[in-house]
């Protein structure tokens, strides 16, 4: 099955190593050094975001990297875009009436 990147930011721990690996690239001990679970659920978390391709995987010697691929994050930004939109038109008719009581107030 295949997951899509909305099921992978979904966990918290996924978004947490996303935060971390966008800092700089790490292995699966380094990632797995900042979190109380286990290795191999870092490593299950880790495959989850290879399979979204929210993370790239890259061989140096025997260790493997993982870093943030920054084309799929700003998928979710474009995503999320939409709705920017919609809340900055709310907040600013908000900020509108405020500003109407409050004039009419005085």
């Amino acid at each position: 099955m295949r997951r899509d990147i909305f099921q992978a930011i979904a966990d918290p721990t996924r978004r947490a190593i996303i935060v971390l690996i966008s800092l700089q690239a790490m292995t699966p001990n380094a990632i797995a050094d900042n979190f109380k679970i286990s290795r191999q659920a870092v490593s299950k978390h880790l495959r989850i975001l290879t399979e979204c391709e929210l993370v790239l995987q890259e061989q140096k010697g025997r260790e493997i990297y993982y870093s943030l691929e920054i084309d799929k994050i700003k998928e979710i930004d474009h995503w999320m875009e939409q709705f920017r939109k919609i809340w900055e038109t709310q907040f600013n008719q908000l900020d509108h009436l405020l500003a109407t009581i409050n004039q009419n107030k005085l």
